[in-house]
């Protein structure tokens, strides 16, 4: 992470009172008709920039094919001209899945799938949709038909195809006493696959070819983490359900996070076991987190309101003057003023759950599950996914918070306050193939919520986000004492950790992603580790590599992550 950059740029943003701004192209102008002779598409040049802005490319080359079959030709071109091709949706996401920070891109293809690539077909109980739909425009069109899922990621503005690739998740286990319904599943959405259709080798050209959930190859491809190009899947799907959601904001964060030996009904377990779908978002230096408690209400409670359409907490999506402010001192050095800013923004959550009336809705999953929003403060976060026992969720929990705690201490003690933004815990079940729907259904080679077939005890994943603005002074090197605590803790027959994809891990000081052993070995062991000899990381890298020998679905990253 190059502070230096970021710093001008947040503290700009921030003076104008708009540091979250909406991703949209610096600018984007024709190519030469000569720029790339033979090339099947029209090209422009598009500047890319990821969603906490760490990761800016200046001018590449870009498409948007019509079809699937474009998207094949213009593959064959780039492996027949030395090219390479990159899918690009959204763009919301923290790694460098897409393109590494700086990447020469002068033999790169960008090909942006959200303008043509968005096709739906909808069934009784599954869905097929093309990669470059829009999570907001998938889930109104299943809405509509009387479909959902059971749990989805935040934002709506990241397509289908993105979700995908890095096994995108929500927050959601059976709630004491719940069954789970049919064509829902309570680990990532990559589990709810049925089939896909890929762009691979044929061993002499590039073809469009679709997998069974019960392919062997498929597992690599469930979650590919952009080493390929998928254009279309087909989705398992449920019953649309209602859900009310009730926001706390009264409960001591000590209590929360207490140790299993002392929690009680207010622990963070206790709370869960009640709803199955639960989200604490505590930001440092304040007593009381932020607790959505979701739970499954088929007619309307008298207290809540309902809500018809998602996005509710508007006092969440913009940036007002005191913020802006407080935004301004920190990117520009003046960490002092921290404190005073997390103790802000819980007010603001309080207040504003109560200006909006919003602190108990009550509506269809996607109206009261999406909240993040283009206008939501960009912060960069660092994610691990540790996967446990449901009974050891209190004492994952209590052991991540009391180290943060005593390490964010430490750095006050020092003057230095490189955490601003909050922790987020969410908690999943796993991709179980029995939840897929599709009998001999294989699991996810590199998903981050893969079973254990040496421990089936485990049952969950807890989700452990920490958010800070770019370029804070010091956040690196507690990003990174906090990563290897994080993997050298939740080990044993207690836990295992893996990192959640689309965020920020492989830490040095001088940046994400940047840590050699973690990103040639550590990783790869950890999602080797118990499964079966020849189904690991390893294998899902030499399928990813067979059906695409000549490496045109990768990048400079990727190459060194899946080599």
């Amino acid at each position: 992470m190059d502070s230096s950059s970021h710093l001008s740029r947040r503290g700009l943003l921030a003076a104008a009172g708009a540091a979250a701004l909406t991703w949209v192209p610096a600018f984007r102008i024709p190519a030469r008709a000569d720029t790339l002779p033979g090339f099947p598409l029209p090209l422009y040049r598009q500047a890319y920039q990821n969603w906490s802005e760490e990761i800016t490319i200046e001018n590449a080359l870009t498409c948007a094919p019509n079809t699937p079959a474009e998207v094949v030709s213009v593959a064959n071109w780039a492996q027949q001209n030395g090219y390479r091709v990159r899918p690009k949706g959204m763009g919301h996401n923290w790694s460098p899945i897409l393109v590494p920070n700086g990447a020469d891109v002068s033999k790169v293809i960008l090909v942006d799938t959200t303008q043509h690539l968005t096709s739906v077909s909808i069934g009784s109980s599954t869905v097929t949709a093309q990669t470059g739909i829009t999570m907001d425009a998938l889930l109104a069109k299943l809405e509509a038909a009387g479909l959902g899922f059971a749990a989805i990621p935040a934002p709506g503005d990241i397509t289908l195809g993105g979700v995908l690739a890095i096994n995108a998740h929500g927050s959601a286990i059976p709630a004491q006493g719940e069954s789970r319904l049919a064509g829902t599943s309570y680990g990532s959405l990559s589990n709810l696959i049925r089939s896909l259709t890929a762009v691979v080798w044929n061993g002499s050209a590039f073809t469009l070819q679709t997998f069974g959930r019960t392919d062997a190859a498929m597992k690599a491809f469930l979650a590919h983490l952009g080493r390929a190009f998928v254009t279309e899947v087909t989705l398992e799907v449920g019953a649309n359900q209602r859900l009310r959601c009730q926001s706390r904001y009264d409960i001591q964060v000590t209590d929360v996070f207490a140790a299993p030996s002392s929690a009680g009904s207010n622990s963070f377990a206790s709370l869960l076991n009640g709803c199955g779908r639960m989200e604490v978002i505590w930001f440092p230096f304040t007593t009381v987190p932020w607790i959505k408690l979701w739970s499954l209400s088929p007619t309307k409670p008298i207290l809540s309101k309902q809500v018809d359409s998602p996005y509710n907490y508007t006092f969440a999506n913009f940036i007002n003057q005191q913020q802006s402010d407080y935004i301004k001192q920190i990117v520009g050095g003046d960490v002092s003023v921290t404190p005073s800013f997390e103790n802000l923004e819980m007010a603001i959550v309080g207040s504003g759950l109560i200006t909006t009336g919003t602190w108990d809705v009550w509506g269809w999953t996607k109206n009261t599950l999406l909240y993040v929003q283009p206008t939501t403060l960009r912060i960069v976060e660092a994610g691990y996914a540790v996967l446990t026992t449901r009974s050891n969720i209190q004492r994952v929990v209590s052991e991540f918070y009391n180290r943060y705690v005593s390490r964010i201490n430490a750095y006050q003690a020092q003057g230095q306050y490189p955490m601003n933004g909050p922790i987020e815990i969410r908690v999943t079940g796993l991709d179980q193939p029995s939840e897929s729907g599709v009998s001999g259904a294989v699991t996810p080679q590199l998903s981050s919520v893969r079973p254990r077939p040496d421990h089936p005890e485990w049952d969950v994943c807890v989700w452990l986000d920490m958010g800070t603005i770019p370029g804070t002074p010091q956040c690196n090197a507690f990003y990174r004492e906090m990563e290897q605590w994080i993997f050298s803790n939740y080990t044993g027959s207690y836990a295992t950790v893996r990192p959640e994809w689309s965020k920020a891990w492989a830490v040095t000081t001088g940046g994400a992603w940047t840590d050699t052993t973690m990103l040639t070995s550590t990783i790869r062991n950890a999602v080797n580790a118990g499964q079966a000899a020849g189904d690991g990381f390893d294998a899902a890298r030499a399928t990813l590599n067979g059906y695409d020998p000549y490496r045109v679905f990768s990048n400079t990253f990727l190459d060194t992550l899946l080599p």
